[in-house]
């Protein structure tokens, strides 16, 4: 019988239980993105309740990827004292953290950046406050090393984990989605070339961090949306993440775009409502040997509990 308070691993990095904090906006950085007290005091108090691992809000990996104020940024090395003091709290109340990193794409914001947005093509969309710019093929690889030398910094910080956020119709998702990819080159159409931004990033950190250090993806189950990304394309992902040695794959869904077609917008009123994505979940749960987190509206200890010695889950 699995338990949510079970000892477990992700990689080489040992956790108190299966409760994982995930990602969440917080607007607790300054106008550049350095972390301020408040927010490591929020991350220190969290270990201290006795959450397994913290993850932090989503942190932009180049400054055109920035969407709001507030957001936590990993794109130079000018907040490295602050990012160690945040990593230093967690861990002297006995706490993990894993940093999650981010380009929001066509999502970006010029106010906060100054630039155009970027995307894998240029379309306008009900989820994008901006048409975007495509980006070319040297602007792909651009970024790719970005997320690489983000992911360099943070394990430099001592962050315990790195994240790839490659849902929610940032960019990565946006790659993902044909519904925002309509490229005609080797990164857009079937679902192999859509995947291969990802790949990519994720391979490019991969040789950046090492083989033992824990590289966690979450990834949508569905986009909730015609024409977005279907389960199936996500069982593709997961299954294509789990070969190439991916340590854990957080499952979510829907985008800015989703809007009530999609179940994170359902408001939870009684325990039937809860754990939302759990359907998608244990589909790919059941298609790759990696531990495989739930997100998404759960309240309740049962629930929780069921999710992992129930539904075969490792982590809520």
């Amino acid at each position: 019988m699995n338990s949510l308070f079970d000892q477990t691993s992700i990689g080489n990095m040992t956790l108190r239980n299966r409760l994982i904090r995930s990602a969440v906006w917080e607007g607790m950085c300054d106008p550049e993105g350095r972390p301020t007290e408040r927010l490591v005091n929020l991350y220190q108090k969290l270990a201290e309740g006795g959450v397994g691992l913290i993850t932090t809000g989503y942190t932009f990996i180049s400054l055109e990827g920035k969407q709001y104020p507030g957001s936590m940024g990993i794109h130079q090395d000018t907040f490295a004292a602050d990012m160690k003091s945040m990593t230093q709290a967690v861990h002297a109340a006995g706490g993990k953290i894993c940093i999650q990193l981010v380009h929001t794409g066509g999502q970006a914001n010029p106010i906060q950046t100054g630039k155009q947005p970027l995307a894998p093509t240029s379309l306008t969309l009900p989820g994008y406050p901006n048409t975007p710019q495509e980006l070319s093929l040297k602007g792909i690889k651009k970024l790719i090393r970005a997320f690489a030398e983000a992911a360099g910094r943070a394990k430099n910080y001592a962050f315990d984990a790195i994240q790839i956020h490659a849902a929610h119709g940032y960019l990565i998702s946006q790659f993902l989605s044909p519904l925002s990819n309509h490229r005609q080159d080797e990164y857009g159409g079937s679902i192999k070339n859509r995947y291969r931004f990802l790949k990519e990033v994720y391979q490019g950190i991969r040789q950046t961090v090492g083989t033992n250090y824990p590289i966690i993806v979450k990834l949508n189950g569905s986009d909730f949306l015609k024409g977005g990304m279907t389960t199936e394309d996500a069982l593709y992902v997961a299954q294509s993440l789990d070969d190439e040695g991916i340590n854990a794959i957080e499952i979510s869904g829907g985008t800015g775009d989703s809007g009530k077609k999609s179940p994170v917008r359902t408001r939870i009123k009684r325990v039937e409502d809860e754990a939302f994505h759990l359907i998608q979940a244990k589909q790919i749960k059941e298609h790759v040997t990696c531990p495989v987190i739930v997100v998404g509206g759960f309240r309740s200890y049962e629930v929780a509990q069921n999710a992992v010695n129930i539904e075969g889950l490792d982590y809520v």
